[in-house]
């Protein structure tokens, strides 16, 4: 994506370096939104469409970790990257864990901030190519992130396993005996593992179908199961 199209939103409650930074990235084409708040951060999240955000942790009211956490949590995939004065390890690893995609400790250099949103860019275009989708459900493999008609859906491990593979195997009937190989890695067992099978098919078709018009997950009775937009 280039500069001159991007939409950033600035979460920063200090005047001064959101100025300069506002100031620099719309030298360099870009669309910018600013919040003072994480509260106000969120609000303009949630009603914006942005491509990417740069948050600061010190944050009046809700921190930046907590106000990152509710939107990963929500399902916004929106690539962040957090400015704070917090240089200590253990707080790179909370910020990364709670879902940054980058971090930037204060002082930097503009230069340097650019290089980063280029990069974390560039690697949002490569992952977004193997996004999987059918109809309104979306998943990414990477985060193990779904969505059924934009909003997230919490999985298990291996109910996102389940998906996944279903995914890669769209409007085709899948088996126990597969899942049991591919996703259990079952080759010999005493007794099927079928009823299992059953149990996160039935928690998994209860989350990305209920309440939807358009049912996608199906049981093809005998044989299999079948994600499909038209009922077999």
């Amino acid at each position: 994506m280039e500069f001159d199209r991007l939409r950033v939103l600035i979460v920063e409650d200090e005047i001064k370096v959101a100025q300069a930074l506002e100031e620099g990235l719309t030298r360099e084409g870009c669309t910018v939104r600013h919040a003072m708040s994480g509260e106000s951060g969120f609000f303009e999240a949630n009603s914006g469409s942005f491509d990417l955000m740069l948050l600061d942790l010190n944050l009046p009211g809700h921190d930046g970790i907590e106000i990152l956490r509710t939107f990963r949590k929500l399902g916004i995939h929106v690539p962040v990257i957090v400015l704070t004065a917090r240089d200590s390890t253990e707080d790179r690893v909370i910020g990364l864990e709670s879902g940054a995609d980058d971090y930037l400790t204060k002082p930097f250099a503009f230069p340097e901030l650019l290089a980063r949103m280029k990069a974390l860019l560039r690697r949002g275009q490569r992952e977004s190519r193997h996004t999987l989708r059918y109809g309104d459900l979306e998943m990414y493999p990477d985060t193990r992130s779904v969505l059924r008609h934009g909003t997230a859906i919490h999985l298990t491990t291996r109910e996102a396993d389940i998906l996944e593979y279903l995914l890669r195997h769209q409007d085709t009937v899948v088996t126990r005996a597969m899942m049991a190989k591919e996703i259990w890695h079952e080759t010999q067992r005493a007794t099927p593992l079928d009823n299992v099978i059953d149990v996160h098919i039935a928690h998994l078709r209860k989350k990305i179908d209920e309440n939807q018009t358009v049912k996608l997950l199906h049981t093809i009775r005998g044989v299999g199961f079948i994600l499909s937009q038209r009922k077999p």
